[in-house]
């Protein structure tokens, strides 16, 4: 039973998909696919809903439902991280120690952002310090920060480097990923 509202419908979807990145695939499932495109810092969840058909007792329903995953995501997933792992291949390490080298910083942090048609999108940039709340990964010389709510939807992937005719850059094999979106930029 939730004990507290976190989630109500005068929310705009931005705001609930950037504070509880938990609830994209449950607001995907009642029709709301617009957590990624540029109506979503505008639009108030209500009004998504209402757009999509949605009757009131429909929309109290469905605020029910986001409450519930987000007080489930709360008691449960960052307890379950003391475990979690991403792992780097040779070729990602060779990558990130080049662009470390140039841009002289400590390393590549990877974030997991609600973003895309399909809900998530990686995103990477250097650093030079982790966060308190970082997870961080040292393998073979470098070092890969990832926040504990990025790392809920990266645990168990696998970062490697390609460089093919197609072009070249970081790809992620992530076991998490449920779907992705027929561009590849974004996944559930």
């Amino acid at each position: 039973m939730v004990t507290e509202l976190k989630i109500t419908g005068e929310m705009t979807i931005g705001e609930i998909v950037t504070q509880y990145p938990e609830t994209v695939e449950t607001l995907m499932n009642f029709g709301v696919h617009c957590v990624g495109c540029d109506a979503s810092p505008y639009e108030a969840l209500e009004d998504g809903f209402r757009g999509h058909g949605m009757s009131d007792a429909d929309i109290q329903d469905a605020l029910v439902k986001l409450n519930e995953v987000v007080e489930k995501s709360d008691h449960s997933q960052t307890d379950s991280l003391d475990d979690a792992q991403v792992s780097v291949t040779a070729a990602a390490v060779s990558k990130i120690k080049e662009f470390i080298a140039q841009q002289h910083k400590k390393g590549l942090r990877i974030t997991v952002h609600p973003g895309g048609c399909s809900g998530f999108k990686y995103g990477m940039t250097l650093e030079d310090t982790s966060s308190k709340d970082d997870i961080v990964i040292e393998q073979q010389g470098i070092q890969v920060f990832i926040d504990k709510t990025s790392m809920m939807k990266l645990n168990g992937a696998s970062i490697d480097y390609v460089d093919s005719l197609q072009g070249a850059g970081f790809k992620i094999s992530n076991p998490q990923a449920k779907a992705s979106c027929g561009c590849g930029n974004s996944f559930r």
